[in-house]
């Protein structure tokens, strides 16, 4: 399906200024309000299956317009706000506010540019807003899942607001039978993926997945290189380093709750967005070091570990009752013919 062009009017209000993002179901578009004059929003354009029937494509339209009227109730400064949502010649239509800025991707690649980290400081202060943004979507009734944060759709605005974007890929969790639905049809993107996401629309995904990918995210900002994914760390349990290693100026406290958010198994992660930003900003308390990140995979190494110390204690306990066992009968046989 051909995608909107610089000039074409949606709804007889957003004209398109250009294309500022694309994927497999759609894309993001720059449009010009021209009911309100100098005000640009973001559109993003929702394309349906190619494969699906005509019955399924309306009842995905009738759960599109339930969802995004949700997300047009959404008010937090860390997110972009929904204004409108629509249909038009056979596809969806969510309008936000345009967010002016650079995303995180671009800070890494300036830093990389300049041959430094960017500061953890810094990482920090935007974590502070990324959580308080997370914190007010997991508390939505019923809580609202982005599914797809990564530094790319985070921007950081001139005045310092880190901003959530790109609600494209946003869940919510059904109270009722605790299972996800989605909105507008998303995946996420591999680096920042839990395995749980792989199910697709079968997959149970809750609050842990997103705090999955916000850890790949703090990981990737301060070590400049993209964490391992949670694929090729199933089948290799230490691909994932310790961003120290590659980080030295790194904090003990920032590595290990980053970590914990990256275990591989949802029940190993914070149990909420509180937990980890408790864990992250000093004020709770963190996973034992070994299992910090290591998840299901690493904890077989960790167990076995755990058996080899076991082993080697009992052997020094045979060592040491050995020896006494040999003083023992030194002294029985330099004590015998005194007593013969």
């Amino acid at each position: 399906m051909d995608h909107l062009k610089p000039g074409d009017i949606l709804r007889n209000r957003y004209q398109i200024v250009e294309v500022i993002g694309q994927g497999g179901m759609g894309c993001l578009y720059k449009a010009a309000d021209l009911r309100l004059e100098g005000r640009y929003t973001a559109v993003k354009e929702i394309q349906p299956d190619p494969g699906s029937t005509a019955e399924g494509r309306e009842q995905d339209r009738r759960q599109f317009q339930r969802e995004a009227s949700i997300l047009a109730r959404l008010d937090h400064p860390n997110l972009p706000k929904v204004s409108d949502f629509f249909s038009e010649n056979d596809r969806d239509f969510l309008v936000m506010d345009f967010v002016p800025g650079v995303d995180l991707r671009q800070a890494i690649d300036q830093a990389l540019r300049r041959g430094e980290f960017i500061a953890e400081t810094q990482v920090l202060e935007w974590a502070e807003q990324l959580t308080a943004a997370l914190r007010y979507l997991h508390a939505q009734n019923p809580p609202v899942l982005h599914r797809d944060i990564k530094p790319a759709n985070i921007k950081l605005t001139p005045d310092g607001l880190i901003k959530l974007v790109d609600f494209g890929l946003v869940k919510l969790l059904s109270t009722d039978d605790n299972r996800t639905i989605t909105v507008v049809q998303g995946r996420g993107t591999a680096l920042y993926t839990p395995l749980e996401q792989y199910g697709g629309d079968m997959g149970h995904t809750d609050v842990r997945t997103d705090l999955y990918a916000l850890g790949a995210t703090l990981y990737h900002l301060l070590t400049s290189m993209p964490p391992a994914e949670a694929k090729q760390r199933f089948l290799s349990p230490r691909a994932l380093r310790d961003p120290r290693d590659i980080n030295p100026a790194i904090s003990d406290r920032t590595a290990r709750a980053i970590l914990w958010a990256m275990s591989m198994h949802p029940d190993d992660r914070p149990p909420n967005v509180v937990a980890f930003t408790d864990a992250l900003f000093g004020k709770g308390m963190l996973p034992p070091r070994r299992l910090a990140g290591t998840g299901r995979g690493a904890e077989f190494h960790t167990l076995h570990e755990s058996r080899d110390s076991t082993l080697a204690q009992g052997n020094v306990a045979l060592a040491i009752l050995a020896a006494i066992l040999m003083v023992v009968a030194l002294v029985v046989t330099v004590a015998a013919p005194a007593v013969r």
